[in-house]
Order: C-alpha cells, then structure tokens, then sequence
C-alpha cells in the first residue's frame, strides 16, 4: 500500500472542522473508512471523494433566476 491512511484529526484538519464532525460522518457511514481494532482509518482518496461528492456547482445569473421561478 502506497498511501499513508489518515487519522480521524487529520481528516478533521483536511476537512477544516472538528474530529465530532468526522466521527458523526463515520457513525453516519457518510465516508468511507478502514477499521483497524479500535481505530478508524481513512484513505486520503476516501476523503477526496467525500469532498467532491459534496461539491455544489455555481449558477449563473439566468440559472439563478430559473431557479427562483421554478421554485415560486
């Protein structure tokens, strides 16, 4: 294996929030993840999923305003 696995802290850091935060994506099952005894391990291309998965696209103005008459 050519990839280091991350920790929950690391993943926290990456994610800019708090180890809660991932240990609620995990308990959630949100993100992939390796348990290892008690531990619980992410691969960085797990994160990098999760991440883009969760990417929200800008709209343009005309997309926008679209959207606002779609939605009244």
């Amino acid at each position: 294996m050519s990839e280091e696995l991350l920790t929950s802290e690391e993943v926290a850091q990456l994610l800019r929030s708090t180890p809660r935060f991932v240990r609620r994506l995990v308990a959630e099952r949100r993100i992939a993840y390796v348990k290892s005894g008690r531990k619980v391990l992410f691969e960085p291309v797990a994160v990098r999923a999760y991440i883009d998965s969760h990417r929200v696209a800008a709209l343009t103005r005309a997309e926008h305003r679209a959207e606002l008459w779609r939605a009244a």
